[in-house]
């Protein structure tokens, strides 16, 4: 049954669920909230065709999810942790959900529990919520409704990756893009994204002379925007601010260039006001790039990893700042052997998301008309983005992620028998990864060092509110 509407939502959590005020529900049937609504809810949330009822879909879930002790959260406690040597050693999978966002994030749910794990994070970065067509609001509560759907209980840890200052834009009118990036921290703290890495890495000047002056104005905008965050951030919650120190794909980051880094940033925050908390972790360039390389067969070229950055930085980062140690990027595309070294070398917390992707359009299971179809589009679409001697494998490649977002529905809506098979084969790839970076048994960790705050999230509007007020009876409404 399509939820495109108020009065559909109303439907659909008769019984189910009872809104009680502006920021609360009474979840009267949690058996087939689970098992019925929340897919609703999700698909609703996602591709609801009226914006008020997505908006209150999005507001059930976030609601429904805090009365079963559903917790968006901030790791900042665990990463403390682990800075200490108290917890760990793991490295926490940041997972980028891009495609078919629902049965995916119910897919890592299910490998969570499976085998006790609690470690880990949804993420999605500036560049995907455009492409995606994803934005906070939306990605918090398919995140949520999926750990419904799951029988989750505890914290969620949502990031925005790559909070990224666009160079080229920033050259041009500093002043919008900054606008740019502050508007959307603020978007995201407001949807749950407790978890924000500040990428300001991207206006690293290396033609300057010293390592001090190349990384000057990026510590200088990662002290503005993690003030900022401090600012905006809901009581008892200290959002985890990560930053960076090398842009990935660039040249690898040494340990000069992370104290140098620091150095500024500590520096540089301390003038915007006494005692504001820090950052908790530093991405750095280890020799990946986001989504690898494609050669012109379509298989990915090998890379080295440079694990000595990551043991040396990482190291340095947990004994002279306190931070949980160093972050990969760029890593969903690495063989499946090389994952169980990066708990040993102080990661902190790897980033994967065009495995995932590639898995969804390489799969035997999606449609080949379907995926046709997407090609089309994309020659069509992209074709200034066909590079002299690119080959069609090559081009795919590296362009099939803006089809996300156009064709979202379709990928939400393919017959369940489809995406049963490509879930369950993205749950194998992660009961693998999970088990290799160690975090298999750290809810536990979790469960210690992380007391999520409880933060009620208001309707956006009272169109969005519905017929039915705190009661459950029907209501005029009344206006803002």
């Amino acid at each position: 049954m399509a939820i495109d509407t108020i009065k559909d939502l109303d439907a659909a959590i008769n019984g189910v669920v009872d809104p009680i005020s502006a920021t609360d529900v009474r979840v009267l049937d949690e058996k087939a909230l689970r098992e019925r609504v929340a897919d609703q809810l999700a698909h609703c949330a996602a591709i609801g065709a009226d914006k008020d009822a997505r908006e209150r879909a999005r507001w059930l879930v976030r609601a429904a999810g805090r009365a079963l002790g559903i917790r968006l959260a901030s790791i900042q406690g665990l990463y403390t942790a682990l800075g200490r040597g108290e917890a760990g050693p793991f490295t926490c999978p940041a997972m980028n959900i891009r495609g078919m966002a629902y049965d995916s994030c119910r897919a890592v749910f299910r490998t969570a529990k499976k085998c006790d794990a609690g470690a880990f994070l949804f993420e999605i970065a500036r560049s995907e919520i455009s492409y995606t067509d994803q934005r906070p609001a939306e990605y918090a509560a398919v995140v949520l409704a999926a750990a419904i759907r799951e029988g989750w209980r505890g914290p969620v840890f949502i990031q925005g990756d790559h909070f990224q200052v666009n160079a080229k834009k920033y050259a041009e009118n500093a002043a919008a893009e900054d606008a740019n990036v502050r508007n959307l921290i603020e978007e995201g703290i407001a949807a749950g994204f407790y978890n924000i890495d500040v990428d300001t890495s991207t206006v690293v000047d290396l033609s300057k002379p010293t390592t001090k002056e190349q990384q000057r104005l990026n510590y200088e905008l990662a002290s503005e925007y993690t003030a900022l965050i401090r600012k905006l951030e809901p009581r008892g919650v200290t959002v985890s601010v990560g930053a960076e120190i090398g842009e990935v794909g660039g040249k690898n980051s040494t340990v000069e260039e992370f104290l140098a880094f620091m150095d500024g940033f500590v520096e540089s925050l301390e003038k915007k006001g006494k005692g504001l908390a820090g950052i908790s972790k530093i991405s750095i360039q280890t020799g990946t790039s986001h989504g690898g390389v494609p050669l012109p067969d379509g298989t990915i070229a090998k890379v080295a990893i440079d694990f000595a950055a990551l043991v040396d930085i990482g190291k340095v980062a947990q004994s002279r700042y306190g931070l949980c140690g160093a972050v990969q990027h760029g890593a969903s595309t690495l063989p499946d052997e090389v994952f169980d070294r990066f708990p040993k070398s102080h990661t902190s917390e790897i980033h994967l998301a065009t495995g995932f992707q590639n898995l969804l359009f390489d799969h035997p299971a999606l449609p080949r008309d379907f995926k046709d179809t997407m090609y089309a589009w994309l020659r069509e679409n992209c074709k200034d983005e066909i590079k002299a001697g690119q080959t069609d494998e090559q081009f795919f490649y590296k362009t099939r992620k803006k089809a996300l977002g156009p064709f979202k529905k379709q990928f939400y809506t393919l017959p369940a028998s489809v995406r049963d098979a490509l879930s369950a084969a993205l749950e194998a790839k992660l009961d693998l990864l999970f088990g290799k970076l160690g975090v298999a048994g750290s809810r536990a960790a979790v469960e210690r060092w992380v007391k999520p705050a409880d933060v009620p999230l208001a309707l956006a509007s009272s169109a969005a509110a519905g017929s039915r007020g705190p009661s459950g009876k029907d209501e005029a409404d009344s206006g803002e």
